[in-house]
């Protein structure tokens, strides 16, 4: 029994010690941990705070009476929206552009970033780079703009390559087959050499000594980076897998809305140009939030889902 208490008492004790190590490290750099302030404000303004309002979802909201005063209707916005004629055509364009979007915008940046690490040349090196970071910075309203001009089917100049090949003009921004594949590879144009960023900073990492090792052992430049670079960055490639996955159906609104139009609709209506056209302009507010928590309790559900099996397959996960 005394040495029950006695036990607890070190327990306790450790705690105490554990705690005051921690005040005393904040208040020693209290001046970097300042920098979390601004961080911290922008998720509970933007994303903490707003939460409040999901309960719309579950009412029939009236801006006159309020959140708390509008009637209590459960899952009836729910069930309208699964039930409505746009609901399949709204799951198959997400999921469509994301898994697109998944299958050819993500390995792409993997496969720059080791090209770009295998240069030797420190010019050249750093002239690929600028060229593909540049799109980056261009916003999404010139880069769809571009593909307006570029495809335009009587002066664009992707269809005068085609006339000049005998090939008859393609009217791109208007087909609905063109609409996923024109989207998806304009995003690999503008993000890949952005994207490709991080796995640079992990190649850095990887040690000379490994590829002198390689070298001895006879292995040519491929091997190596089989054997030394790829295995170097697979942890950063799993984490950014999992939330890219975690956001393969919360499609970007800006860019598809831009690209949308009449005749493109049925390829071009995601969930994101669904939720603005009920909820902003049809002033459908409880709907157009039900839909939209809809869509992130699913995307929510994938990264738990991806991150578990991650965990237990590659021992590499976000928790």
């Amino acid at each position: 029994m005394k040495s029950a208490y006695v036990e607890k008492g070190q327990n306790t004790t450790v705690k105490i010690k554990k705690k005051f190590n921690v005040r005393r490290r904040i208040l020693n750099n209290w001046d970097i941990y300042l920098l979390l302030v601004p961080v911290l404000a922008y998720f509970i303004i933007f994303k903490y705070i707003p939460m409040y309002g999901v309960q719309i979802g579950f009412k029939d909201f009236i801006a006159t009476k309020g959140i708390t005063g509008s009637e209590w209707v459960g899952m009836k916005h729910f069930t309208r929206f699964f039930d409505s004629y746009y609901f399949w055509r709204l799951i198959k364009n997400t999921l469509g552009i994301g898994i697109y979007e998944l299958a050819v915008a993500f390995p792409i940046p993997i496969i720059l970033a080791l090209m770009i690490n295998e240069v030797r040349v420190n010019r050249f090196k750093k002239f690929v780079q600028n060229v593909t970071y540049a799109p980056h910075f261009l916003s999404t309203v010139v880069i769809v703009g571009m593909l307006f001009l570029f495809l335009n089917p009587q002066y664009g100049m992707v269809n005068n390559l085609l006339s000049a090949i005998g090939l008859k003009p393609i009217s791109f921004m208007t087909e609905p087959a063109w609409f996923k594949t024109i989207y998806v590879l304009s995003h690999v144009w503008q993000q890949m050499g952005w994207s490709s960023i991080i796995y640079l900073a992990a190649l850095a990492g990887v040690p000379p000594e490994l590829h002198e090792a390689a070298r001895m052992d006879g292995a040519s430049r491929l091997q190596r980076i089989r054997h030394v670079n790829i295995p170097a960055i697979i942890p950063v490639i799993i984490i950014l897998l999992i939330l890219n996955v975690g956001n393969i159906i919360s499609v970007g609104f800006e860019k598809v809305f831009l690209m949308q139009n009449a005749l493109n609709m049925e390829a071009s209506d995601v969930i994101a140009t669904h939720v603005y056209k009920t909820g902003i302009m049809g002033a459908q507010y409880s709907y157009s939030t039900a839909v939209g928590l809809f869509n992130s309790v699913i995307s929510f559900i994938l990264l738990v889902v991806v991150n578990q099996i991650s965990r237990k397959v590659s021992e590499t996960s976000l928790w």
